[in-house]
């Protein structure tokens, strides 16, 4: 019934295996991916035939955790999976990024590959084995797709590399110091697709041979693929590249004069309309049945790119006149917004972020539930492009899969220079909002949320500052290499390369390509121009920090103690009881964890002064000699008790009251008094003794005692 077929090989330290024929049989392609005890299935199926009026390759991926593979139920009122998590929607993008310019150009048939997690043994990220199982289907599928990849996972410990780390070793790296990288990479046998990677401060050269070394590693998984794929592929589906190149002649002939006086425009919104123009006056001297041809929008963009690709090889003159390496200018302003906590102004040419922080407290951390477990995390970034930034009208909804993976980008970059939760014990929120865009709105988010940060006064360890770089490579070889690129450079040039860092190091570096992969030499001197323009970029945001910037007064105070373990039970009470009072009383915000640290947080000071003295007067030991305000709860005819230290009483003897003989205590207390204490010490039985007469009652200063005057002897 079934013809299965399965390839192994031992891969690092567990054994990956490839297996099709058995499960979604009615799939063009369907592998069964294994590491470890971690199984993704990958389901391919593509059209075989173009919908009409597609100008573009119609792509979907799909990546799916189910929480049964980790033998979870879900959370939620539904308790089953709803909208894609944000792991979910980045793993889709790495699949997508580094696959999608491996099909034949031209092929415009949808194609879905579904990646869905069926098993996770908690230690073996699913993202990468997901990422072979989709090339594995895709290559027997018999789609016109140039692979296969594979991707894996980088790590470095010890300036050591480590192949496929584990799920643990790559969480929260930030309170981690022994690993410093979490870059993953996809390639073809030849050539380096995407990259993407959380560093902290790693240096090129450490970064180029964390790329070089995952490119080594995959290699064998690319084998076991073909592999797979002799014993198992479908006959390669019949398509060939339509040709269009006597339209291309004709797209040419009628407007190739006026859309190079278009892109000579240096200004954005002018360019945009001569290039809009332009392409007018191709479609108003060509024939009806070349205006009908599905070919037309491919026969335009190469002429386009053919433009203004030729003129920056042979010039080294880009369309804003600026050259290969030069950064566009730059403007800097922080403190914008009166009522925020922080805010900055970033703008670059006519890219321009507004970033704003927002400090909160341990109840404004996010909840994170992913299949590996719950986790908290205390620092968001969330990255917002509405329409008007490019000018446009356009639908305003939910954000997508691109303001996911650009908000995580800055994210990443930015997550390497917070202070521990320990010396900074807030919630940040960032949120970029791009007002202007053409060209690396993700890379302003950096720089502006840097900035913000900072006019907020969190402590980060250092500045951090974004560039994209771009890639023109020529069928003969020559390439250029593009520091902080244009939209329409990005849009019509062969690489996006983005380096996020410090003066120190590198902290983020993604990269997408749209051509068969990149060399190392490529990447080497894309790495140096980069570092280049990343501290020019530093320079002129340093210009905009005039020292600490003053801590906002609308921002919260949070102060921090610790408590002994198992002293956590009487601060909480029974039902919440006491921490409740604590928060009545002192108006302060108390939240205390499972290792006992405690953090109090209030825009006022005193409202944290009276609650952390409430706090330490339940966990704290009272101590002999000293003096303590208390309040009489109960008078005996031996003496009185007084509350003296939290909810500790201890008696005052009716000899320690004054320095004279009381006939009773009530001659001189009344129960609810507000008194001054010494603590002498404790009884044999544990009992606290005070005393009130060696202490100033309105000054609660202590009375310095004369000494007893000794008897002299009777000679008689």
């Amino acid at each position: 019934m079934f013809d299965v077929t399965t390839k192994s090989m031992q891969w690092g330290e567990e054994t990956l295996t490839l297996e099709t024929g058995k499960v979604a049989r009615q799939a063009d392609g369907c592998v069964i991916a294994t590491l470890g005890e971690t199984s993704v299935m990958a389901a391919v199926t593509f059209a075989k035939a173009p919908k009409p009026g597609f100008d573009f390759f119609p792509l979907t991926v799909h990546y799916q955790e189910k929480y049964y593979a980790a033998g979870k139920v879900p959370g939620g009122f539904f308790k089953r999976e709803a909208r894609p998590t944000e792991k979910e929607t980045l793993t889709a993008r790495l699949i997508d990024r580094p696959i999608r310019p491996l099909f034949v150009p031209g092929f415009k048939n949808e194609v879905l590959v579904m990646c869905t997690v069926l098993s996770h043994d908690l230690v073996n990220d699913p993202d990468m084995v997901a990422m072979i199982a989709a090339s594995a289907a895709l290559t027997i599928s018999g789609a016109p797709f140039m692979g296969p990849i594979a991707g894996a996972r980088v790590g470095f410990e010890d300036g050591e590399y480590v192949l496929n780390p584990t799920v643990d070793d790559m969480q929260d790296l930030r309170n981690n110091p022994d690993q410093r990288l979490d870059l993953v990479v996809a390639g073809t046998k030849d050539a380096v697709m995407m990259v993407e990677s959380e560093a902290y401060e790693l240096d090129e050269a450490e970064m180029l041979g964390a790329v070089k070394f995952a490119h080594d590693a995959i290699q064998p998984v690319i084998d076991l693929i073909i592999e797979l794929a002799e014993d198992a592929a479908k006959e390669p589906f019949d398509f060939q590249a339509p040709d269009y190149s006597e339209l291309y002649e004709a797209v040419k002939a009628a407007g190739e004069e006026q859309m190079r006086a278009a892109f000579a425009i240096s200004d954005k919104q002018e360019r945009t309309s001569a290039v809009s123009a332009a392409r007018d006056a191709i479609k108003a001297a060509l024939t009806e049945e070349q205006l009908d041809d599905s070919n037309l929008s491919s026969a335009m963009k190469k002429l386009e790119a053919g433009i203004l690709r030729g003129d920056v090889v042979k010039t080294g003159t880009r369309i804003d006149g600026r050259k290969t390496d030069e950064v566009r200018d730059i403007v800097c302003q922080t403190g914008l917004l009166p009522r925020t906590h922080g805010s900055a102004l970033f703008t670059r040419g006519e890219t321009q972020g507004l970033v704003v922080t927002t400090l909160g407290t341990g109840d404004d951390e996010q909840i994170i539930d992913a299949l590996h477990g719950n986790f908290r995390s205390n620092f968001l970034l969330h990255y917002n492009f509405p329409p008007y930034s490019v000018g446009e009208a356009g639908r305003v909804g939910p954000p997508g899969r691109r303001e996911v993976g650009h908000g995580k980008l800055a994210w990443r970059a930015l997550q390497a220079v917070l202070p521990a939760a320990t010396d900074f014990p807030y919630t940040v929120r960032v949120v970029s909002e791009i007002t202007e865009s053409n060209g690396s709105s993700s890379m302003a988010s950096v720089c502006g949320g840097s900035l913000s940060m900072m006019d907020a006064g969190v402590p980060l360890k250092n500045a951090v500052a974004g560039v994209a770089m771009g890639l023109i490579l020529e069928d003969d070889g020559s390439y250029a290499i593009l520091t902080d690129i244009l939209g329409d450079e990005d849009h019509l040039g062969d690489m996006d390369f983005k380096v996020a860092g410090t003066e120190n190091g590198i902290t983020s570096l993604q990269m997408d390509i749209k051509v068969a992969g990149i060399t190392p030499e490529i990447m080497e001197k894309a790495l140096a121009q980069a570092k280049d323009g990343r501290m020019h970029i530093l320079g002129e945001m340093n210009k905009a920090l005039d020292g600490a910037a003053d801590f906002s007064i609308h921002a919260p105070r949070i102060e921090t103690m610790q408590v002994p373990t198992d002293k956590i039970r009487e601060v909480i009470g029974s039902g919440g009881k006491v921490i409740r009072e604590i928060v009545e009383v002192s108006g302060a915000k108390v939240d205390i964890n499972d290792d006992g640290i405690i953090k109090i947080a209030s825009p006022n000071g005193d409202s944290i002064q009276k609650a952390y003295d409430m706090i330490h007067a339940i966990v704290a030991e009272p101590e002999v000699g000293e003096v303590y305000n208390g309040k009489v709860v109960k008078i005996v005819d031996f003496g009185a008790f007084v509350n003296f230290f939290g909810k500790r009483d201890g008696l005052v003897h009716v000899s320690q009251i004054e320095n004279r003989r009381l006939n009773h205590p009530s001659d001189v207390l009344k129960e609810g008094q507000d008194v001054k204490v010494k603590l002498l010490g404790f009884d044999d039985r544990g009992k606290v003794r005070l005393s009130m007469k060696i202490v100033d009652q309105e000054t609660g200063e202590e009375i310095p005692q004369q000494p007893r005057e000794k008897k002299e002897k009777s000679d008689d």
